[in-house]
């Protein structure tokens, strides 16, 4: 099954920016998803199983790294890629 989701983060600290790229910059190493980006969000596109790990091991690392944080997520059965 394919799936698509929208996600964005919120770091709370006042240095923002960082922590965003480089959870962006790990989403990116990942081979399996496909990535797209914009201002507001970030959407991500893959098989389930791909999209899911992607995620955990990508979120994790961010909460490892810079702390306390905020997932929004929307989770979409079905490859909406535009």
């Amino acid at each position: 099954m394919q799936l698509s989701v929208e996600i964005s983060k919120y770091p709370l600290a006042e240095d923002y920016k960082g922590p965003i790229l480089a959870f962006l910059g790990q989403l990116a190493q990942e081979a399996e998803i496909e990535v797209l980006t914009n201002t507001m969000s970030t959407q991500i596109f893959g098989e389930y199983d791909a999209v899911m790990q992607a995620l955990q091991r990508c979120m994790r690392w961010s909460m490892e790294h810079y702390g306390k944080l905020v997932f929004v997520c929307k989770f979409i059965p079905g490859d909406l890629r535009p």
